[in-house]
């Protein structure tokens, strides 16, 4: 059936490794920005484990109009011609992150996208082409994400509630 297939070609599909993390992987390109930028007092980290993955962990408040925290990746632009999906290998929290990208140094605006990180081993396909327009958490009149490359991955939790996070980071990659 055309589900199976399609489950198939993905698994054998080639991977442009974005960021792997290991226990030799540095974090200098790696930033935190959380809604202190706003006023709000959440508090995110990022780290390697023992074992050699990516933690982002931290508390969201909702405290002075805040409400999110979030981890970004800069890099040279990556040439996404070729690919259709954005991967991302996590063992979550049963909680809803946001995974978001940016196509040039200059724009204000990112690509998100939702997904539910269970708290078990996973790999989150992404499609590009559903990736909606954003700026600052606002929906945008523009069309989805099809530019050539991107500068930026992130990953943003924000769910309204006040709660403890915590989202094992294994590889991101373009497939």
């Amino acid at each position: 059936n055309c589900f199976r297939l399609l489950f198939l070609c993905l698994c054998f599909m080639k991977a442009e490794v974005l960021y792997d993390f290991s226990e030799n992987s540095s974090l200098r390109y790696w930033s935190v920005v959380d809604d202190g930028v706003m006023g709000g007092v959440s508090q995110g980290s990022l780290r390697i484990n023992y074992e050699g993955h990516g933690v982002f962990s931290g508390y969201v408040s909702l405290e002075n109009y805040g409400g999110f925290s979030s981890i970004r990746y800069n890099t040279t632009p990556v040439s996404v011609v070729g690919y259709e999906f954005l991967s991302i290998k996590v063992f979550g929290d049963d909680k809803d992150y946001q995974i978001r990208i940016k196509s040039d140094y200059y724009d204000r605006h990112v690509y998100v996208k939702s997904f539910y990180a269970e708290s078990k081993w996973q790999e989150i396909l992404i499609p590009l082409n559903e990736m909606k327009p954003q700026f600052r958490g606002r929906k945008l009149r523009m069309k989805n994400f099809k530019d050539d490359s991107i500068v930026e991955v992130g990953i943003l939790i924000g769910n309204k509630v006040q709660e403890d996070f915590t989202l094992f980071i294994d590889q991101i990659s373009l497939k």
